[in-house]
């Protein structure tokens, strides 16, 4: 199923984030892209906290990223986190990294993978999220 959906989340680059340069270090749009993914999953009505509950995980399987701009210290970035589709047990989202200009500084894609909690096997979406992912149907 191909969505839609696409959630704004901001973020600060933190001191201890940055080189001596002031430039935010490469490892760390991860981190940022993963507050995202998490804010847009509880946007749409559903926490990683309740899917784990429930006996699901949902970890990364893929990861891709293009830098074009470099972020630096205390600049209030936004992460514009994208549902792209849903596609049996994988979820696939695209991310676009924004400074305070509004430059685009990067853009990256992951795909997770909705797995058994006990197994850690790969099992359909809860039902529950894929009737919320229907509503953002593109």
């Amino acid at each position: 199923m191909k969505t839609s959906f696409e959630f704004p989340t901001k973020v600060r680059v933190r001191y201890g984030e940055t080189d001596q340069m002031g430039y935010c270090y490469y490892g760390n749009y991860a981190a940022y892209f993963e507050v995202g993914r998490v804010e847009a999953m509880r946007f749409l009505g559903m926490s990683y906290k309740d899917l784990e509950e429930s006996g699901v995980m949902l970890p990364v399987s893929h990861f891709e990223v293009d830098y074009f701009k470099p972020a630096f210290y205390d600049d209030e970035l936004t992460v514009l986190t994208a549902i792209t589709e849903l596609k049996g047990p994988r979820l696939f989202f695209e991310y676009s990294l924004f400074n305070e200009k509004e430059e685009c500084l990067c853009k990256a894609k992951t795909t997770l993978v909705f797995v058994s909690k006990e197994t850690m096997r790969p099992i359909p979406p809860p039902t529950t999220f894929v009737q919320l992912m229907e509503k953002h149907h593109a």
